[in-house]
């Protein structure tokens, strides 16, 4: 059965004249009606657009032009190893124990690593560890130094357990771009061959 008001051109339909013209009349009047509706929806719609445009969110606005800021690294490098890493064991060099969970290790004497740094400057020596309270009472009060390619960075007497974060820039010329770095610390005391429980060691920038 045809929609309501369209002439009927089926074989069934009335193909009389009159009944022709009245459907030619209405599907005219709909052809009309249908592209009124078509201007106004294009009408709404750049409306909709200018509007958007004025009120756009301030997120989505162009960015402000700032002055260049002098000295600045848009990827600062980072070349540390997290004992949560899960390549962590290809970078130890010596002292650095299987006693672990998923986010630290026990150490040796000598906690060292190896690192690659894509430059040479601006570099700083970092390193997160914890001195166990239980530990630290059979250790007494320790002193660690901190060393890059075996070279002392500096050093730091620590008389109190618990978590331990030391941070230093290194010197220019110590580190050369590209090239295999050493990075560790070495605690002057320990107790059953364990040192200190560390979290993280390595350089950034």
């Amino acid at each position: 059965m045809s929609p309501r008001g369209r002439a009927d051109l089926s074989p069934r339909g009335d193909f009389s004249p009159a009944r022709l013209r009245l459907a030619d009349v209405r599907v005219k009047g709909w052809g009309i009606v249908a592209g009124m509706k078509r201007r106004l929806a294009l009408a709404c719609a750049v409306v909709l657009v200018e509007g958007g445009c004025q009120n756009m969110p301030e997120a989505y606005a162009p960015p402000l032009q700032r002055p260049a800021v002098e000295n600045f690294h848009p990827y600062r490098m980072q070349a540390i190893v997290s004992m949560s890493d899960d390549d962590a064991q290809t970078h130890f060099v010596q002292d650095i124990t299987s006693l672990a969970t998923s986010s630290w290790r026990w150490t040796g004497k000598k906690p060292t690593v190896r690192v690659k740094a894509r430059t040479g400057a601006d570099l700083r020596y970092t390193i997160d560890f914890v001195l166990p309270e239980k530990h630290f009472r059979e250790t007494g009060p320790v002193n660690i130094a901190f060393l890059v390619n075996d070279r002392v960075l500096d050093r730091a007497h620590y008389g109190t357990a618990g978590n331990q974060h030391f941070e230093k820039a290194i010197p220019e010329g110590w580190v050369i771009a590209g090239q295999d770095i050493t990075v560790g610390a070495e605690v002057d005391k320990v107790s059953a061959d364990l040192g200190i429980v560390l979290a993280r060691i390595g350089i950034t920038q």
